[in-house]
């Protein structure tokens, strides 16, 4: 599994640089509806920037998926964690905002 911190720069805001939102958003609805982002959301302390928790048979896979993002490389940064999940709250889902 990994985790994944994504930081979107300055040059996003910019208006010639707009319409990459709405494939953004397409993009990690995407991969969400395929299984391999299982928890993904806005950050409450940066501006700008987000997590996601990601699944890939393996880092290669998941560089793919990455590359397809409107954003990738110029306008976001990807800093890629690499985990073992051992343990997994059953309740998880209580924790979605609503």
């Amino acid at each position: 599994m990994y985790l994944i911190n994504v930081t979107i720069k300055e040059a996003a805001a910019e208006p010639e640089s707009a319409a990459h939102l709405a494939q953004h958003q397409a993009w990690f609805q995407r991969y969400f509806d395929q299984g391999n982002f299982l928890l993904l959301g806005p950050s409450q302390t940066y501006q700008r920037a987000g997590v996601i928790v990601a699944q890939a048979a393996d880092r290669a896979e998941l560089d793919r998926i990455l590359a397809e993002d409107a954003y990738y490389p110029d306008l976001a940064n990807y800093a890629v964690n690499e985990f073992t999940a051992l343990k997994i709250a059953a309740n998880i889902t209580d924790y979605q905002a609503k």
